[in-house]
């Protein structure tokens, strides 16, 4: 009898665990598919011929346009550096080299993938219009009240995801440590 129990239990861990898994790889997967690079995230195999499982996952639920390997890669960021969740009642820097690329663009979405850009603004930075030290660094001001310098202006309240899309670049060659993406310091909050 303690044997049936024993086994019984066995089986109920064993599937708890492998249904646990199994659900996180398919919701979020990012141990399994994606890169991460300080608060940066990218699935290099998004724009494959033939993507791992967890990329298709990611790819169904999305179910948006994504650039192929040759096109180029994207980084999205939810939280700053310390691990914050980025919020639009706070204003951020974001300071430091991006990876070799033709091109980038960073927009900044809400949780509905739509841009929160204010309106009269730019919809988007774009590496060609920013002004730039002799480095080649970039710092860039995120937030909705006014701020010095390159500034994606933002309008409204709640959450939002930062996006980095790089064109044109070969950056997963010889590409491991957190320097040579940018950094997001989270400065004043309201």
């Amino acid at each position: 009898m303690r044997f049936v129990l024993y086994l019984l239990m066995m089986i109920t861990v064993a599937l708890s665990v492998g249904f646990g898994l199994s659900y996180y790889a398919l919701t979020d997967g990012r141990l399994f598919g994606a890169v991460q690079v300080g608060p940066w995230i990218a699935w290099p195999d998004v724009g494959a011929a033939a993507p791992n499982p967890y990329t298709r996952s990611l790819l169904s639920r999305e179910a948006s346009l994504q650039l192929g390997q040759a096109e180029g890669l994207r980084f999205t960021a939810s939280v700053d550096a310390d691990d914050r969740p980025l919020s639009r009642d706070c204003s951020y820097r974001i300071r430091g080299k991006t990876p070799l690329a033709t091109g980038w663009t960073l927009v900044a979405l809400d949780a509905d993938g739509r841009n929160v850009a204010a309106p009269d603004a730019e919809p988007a930075m774009r590496s060609s219009g920013l002004a730039r030290p002799n480095n080649g660094a970039i710092d860039i001001a995120v937030g909705t009240g006014l701020m010095p310098g390159n500034w994606l202006e933002l309008t409204g309240d709640g959450p939002f995801t930062l996006v980095l899309s790089l064109y044109d670049t070969a950056v997963f060659s010889g590409f491991s440590s957190d320097e040579s993406m940018p950094t997001i310091s989270r400065g004043n909050c309201s």
